[in-house]
């Protein structure tokens, strides 16, 4: 049972052809703004996560004495090392549950099957479109961010959902291709980001190592 092909077209194919028609419209230089976030725009939650390790890490150095903001003092500073390094790992597991999902649902693209002009070229045929595998990682990376720290998830969130919503607008999906595609990322980092807590202990052994700078700043 590892092909339950649908037609998305009568879920929100509507919704899809109103945006995409919207997107022809806009000026050049939105979309041009609009594409590059959606080819480029995972980049930044790779930076935020960068961002969440390297402020844990200075907090377990002890490396600075200064009034830290709500959001850096959310967790101690063992447990907020362990959840920064568990991000990366939620956001690759979140992706893998997604393709799983994509496997059991064959759904051609929508600009396949509904032939619109579109702000990209079309992915091929056999590239399914269900769920979305961008939502999935963005939304799996914001979620686990604003577990991690409230300054960086009100970052991440609107990303996330910027994210979404450029795939549908340069026409790669439809709607519930990304909305399913958050949820699944919702769902894995709501799930597994807690259990990162428990590594806080093996987080404070490895600041005792040779590998105390992956941890702590010094």
């Amino acid at each position: 049972m590892t092909d339950l092909a649908f037609g998305g077209a009568s879920i929100d194919g509507g919704l899809y052809t109103s945006v995409t028609g919207f997107a022809q419209q806009m000026p050049h230089f939105l979309n041009v703004l609009v594409s590059y976030w959606t080819d480029l725009g995972l980049g930044v939650f790779a930076l935020l996560m960068l961002a969440g390790w390297w402020r844990a890490r200075q907090r377990l150095g002890g490396s600075s004495r200064r009034r830290l903001d709500p959001g850096a003092l959310r967790h101690p500073a063992p447990v907020a090392m362990a959840m920064a390094l568990a991000v990366p790992v939620i956001v690759v597991l979140a992706y893998v549950a997604n393709d799983v999902v994509k496997s059991f649902f064959h759904e051609q693209r929508p600009c396949q099957t509904l032939h619109v002009v579109t702000v990209e070229p079309c992915p091929g045929l056999g590239d399914w479109s269900f769920p979305s595998n961008h939502s999935a990682i963005a939304a799996s990376a914001a979620v686990a961010l604003l577990l991690l720290d409230r300054r960086l998830g009100a970052l991440a969130v609107p990303a996330a959902l910027l994210m979404g919503a450029s795939r549908v607008w340069v026409g790669a999906h439809y709607p519930h291709d990304v909305a399913v595609g958050l949820v699944v990322g919702v769902l894995v980092a709501a799930l597994l980001m807690p259990l990162a807590r428990r590594a806080a202990p093996l987080v404070e052994r490895v600041r005792e190592t040779p590998l105390r700078p992956l941890v702590a700043a010094r």
